[in-house]
């Protein structure tokens, strides 16, 4: 009889199987292998060599634990543990290597090692780390048992294994992040789900009256990232007072993003008030400019330089479009005083006390009147609210950019535009397909529309030679909707042209065999529609 080492080593899977039992097989024999050089080198002897084997074995504890995670995702798609608790978590917490962190963090504890952690959170931390230390050699074992005896499937004691190594990870990474940095509760979770609804209706808002353009959007332009803070600003506190900008609640009950800024939001939102139609379309379209420009520099307007009229100001609501706004209060709250005086300011320009404010008994005109009084003139009243507005806005990107960009970054999924899916033509639709590529319109600068020979080898069999692709030193903007690359608005090269577009213009993909390209591949939108045959477009994918 064989011996068992023999009998393993015989039934050992090939490493040409694609099988994810199999790839574990090997992924969890080059982690073995790994850590027995480790532990039989003398790390003082060879500090590099070790240095290098501790990377060795970072990479090959990420690839184990990659394959294990798409065998949970194969066998207990839905039994698997929740994971909602990551919206809990910053941003940047949420890498792609965090399960290899969270393992790393199970091992030093469990070792005693210092870690930035608290004493009493590593007490309670220690039990956690050690059952799922446990867990993991527990599934490592089953399955390298069975990737040796049926690697292609998943019995139920294999099931449970895993569905227990599921939930204990998911409860140590929670315990343990938790006690590291703070993690949003649910009520701050939700009110930043209403910082988005309002992010989203000042864009919709924008569009209409023109400020932005859905091609600004669509590119993603830095400049928004400015932008649509400082207009939400400004909607929240005139357009939905009653959202998540509402000061008739106290600090506390406001999002952490904007509490902070509650005095000099109350200071802005009263001066808002007193502004007529038109100087709020100013004030708005100035904050949409570049980061330096202000009202200031905007010298066009007739009122530029005038005094503010000091009786009769204009109605501060009139033609703005207000959807379900409730009317401001009948007094004016607080007063925002020049640039440069923030602070709760007395109408002999003192101190005043907190709760106190100048003309409380007034009537709504007397206290407009009174607000725009303390400013020589329009350009001076509207530069303040610039800076004050701009303030904020930036501030929220220095002291909040994790919130700010999580909730941008869910702004701009909702808002873009979908690019609709094409109909999968049919076998019976071949040749309708090969008439519509053949009407379609030619473009100029196309090298296949210029060359029509080669565009015909796009339908026909046998490889031909590939196209010429343009140099990204020598394209600067999208072939097709010419705007310019930034670093968020990347090059992409369509694999049928040659030609540069950014990744709106070319969202499709489609095998090109006629170019030896058996596989999906980038194409471009014109070449898609215009040089593609129905058969390579089954292979597309958005």
């Amino acid at each position: 009889m064989l011996p068992s080492a023999l009998r393993r080593w015989l039934r050992r899977p090939k490493r040409s199987d694609p099988r994810l039992l199999s790839q574990f097989f090997f992924a969890d024999e080059r982690v073995t292998r790994v850590v027995a050089e480790i532990n039989g080198l003398d790390a003082e002897l060879d500090p590099q060599q070790y240095l290098v084997l501790l990377n060795q074995l970072h990479l090959s504890q990420a690839q184990l634990l990659a394959i294990l995670e798409r065998i949970m995702e194969e066998c207990i798609p839905t039994q698997r543990h929740s994971r909602d608790y990551l919206v809990k978590f910053p941003e940047e917490l949420l890498v792609d290597n965090l399960g290899n962190h969270m393992l790393f963090a199970a091992e030093c504890l469990l070792a005693g090692t210092f870690l930035e952690v608290e004493d009493a959170d590593g007490a309670q931390l220690r039990p956690q780390a050690r059952n799922l230390l446990c867990s993991l050699e527990l599934v490592r074992t089953v399955l390298r048992e069975q990737s040796l005896s049926q690697p292609g499937s998943y019995p139920e004691p294999i099931r449970a294994v895993l569905i227990q190594f599921d939930r204990l990870f998911a409860e140590f990474e929670l315990s343990y992040v938790s006690s590291l940095v703070a993690v949003k509760s649910p009520e701050e979770i939700y009110r930043q789900q209403e910082i988005i609804v309002l992010f989203c209706e000042t864009v919709e808002r924008a569009l209409r009256l023109g400020y932005l353009t859905q091609e600004m959007i669509d590119g993603y332009e830095p400049l928004l990232m400015f932008t649509i803070p400082r207009l939400a600003i400004i909607s929240g506190l005139l357009i939905y007072p009653e959202g998540p900008l509402s000061l008739e609640q106290s600090p506390e009950q406001m999002s952490r993003v904007f509490s902070p800024f509650y005095n000099l939001l109350k200071k802005i939102r009263d001066l808002l008030r007193v502004l007529s139609e038109e100087e709020l379309c100013l004030l708005e379209r100035s904050l949409c400019t570049a980061e330096s420009e202000d009202p200031c520099s905007m010298a066009s307007h007739p009122a530029w330089g005038a005094a503010v009229s000091r009786a009769d100001p204009p109605a501060p609501w009139g033609l703005l479009e207000v959807p379900h706004a409730t009317p401001p209060p009948p007094t004016c709250m607080a007063w925002l005083g020049p640039p440069g005086t923030v602070d709760n300011l007395g109408t002999d320009g003192h101190p005043q006390p907190p709760g106190s404010s100048p003309g409380l008994d007034a009537s709504p005109g007397a206290c407009c009147s009174e607000l725009r009084s303390r400013y020589s003139s329009t350009k001076d009243m509207l530069h303040t609210l610039f800076v004050c507005i701009s303030g904020v806005a930036d501030q929220l990107q220095t002291n909040f950019a994790s919130d700010l960009r999580s909730i941008l970054k869910t702004v701009f999924k909702i808002i873009t535009s979908q690019v609709e899916p094409l109909e999968e033509p049919g076998a019976s639709q071949e040749e309708d397909g090969d008439l519509r590529v053949a009407d379609a319109p030619r473009v100029a600068d196309c090298p296949l529309c210029s060359s029509p020979v080669e565009a015909a080898g796009l339908r026909s069999a046998g490889t031909r030679r590939l196209p010429e692709w343009v140099p990204d030193s020598t394209c600067s903007q999208c072939s097709a909707c010419r705007l310019p690359f930034t670093l968020l608005r990347r090059r992409h090269h369509c694999r049928s042209c040659g030609k540069i577009f950014c990744a709106r213009c070319s969202p499709h993909t489609a095998a090109l065999p006629h170019y030896g390209q058996p596989k999906p591949v980038r194409v471009c939108t014109h070449c898609y529609a215009a040089h593609l045959s129905p058969a390579p477009r089954h292979a597309r994918s958005h």
